[in-house]
């Protein structure tokens, strides 16, 4: 029994602490500095019920956007839903070098196949011809499948952690009444 107590107490508020920047960290980063004085809303700092799901969509809606500097992004809707930024910005980095060729061919696909184009054979080139060259064949299903998948994507991961939260609550209401 002790087991689980333990376990229910640490789900899910301690997990996500552990693994959250430091406010000032963040408060100091020199491309988030840019938010200035917006940056000193409580909420944004704080993990509650509400903020945690909300973060969770929209660092995991960020994630699947095709762009540089989707830390500011993160930051920026973290802000603007007044959800926790250090988890918004944080889950931005599921995208990496390593899985982004994965996650984007992935969008790749169900974008061509939304759209009913062909999957078309291509070979990446970092070059910007390679780019402009490539924007009008396989641009429209590649933005498309981002979408798509940014949303499917930002949807379970709000629903996961707003349950996990209501679960973990009802689980301690239910250890205090025995």
């Amino acid at each position: 029994m002790s087991n689980l107590r333990l376990q229910s107490d640490a789900m899910p508020k301690k997990i996500i602490e552990r693994f959250m920047p430091k406010p000032e960290t963040l408060r100091n980063h020199k491309h988030l500095q840019m938010f200035g004085d917006l940056l000193h809303k409580p909420n944004l700092w704080t993990l509650n019920r509400r903020s945690a799901p909300m973060a969770f969509a929209v660092g995991l809606f960020v994630a699947w956007i095709p762009m540089p500097f989707q830390m500011v992004l993160a930051a920026a809707l973290a802000i603007i839903f007044n959800c926790n930024l250090p988890i918004a910005v944080a889950l931005v980095w599921i995208t990496n070098p390593v899985t982004m060729p994965f996650m984007f061919y992935a969008a790749y696909l169900l974008g061509a196949k939304l759209l009913s184009h062909p999957p078309q054979e291509f070979a990446f080139e970092a070059s910007w011809q390679w780019i402009e060259a490539s924007i009008s064949t396989i641009g429209p299903p590649f933005l498309v499948g981002c979408l798509v998948l940014g949303i499917i994507f930002a949807a379970i991961g709000y629903f996961t952690v707003h349950n996990l939260w209501k679960y973990s609550i009802l689980f301690k209401w239910k250890s205090r009444s025995k």
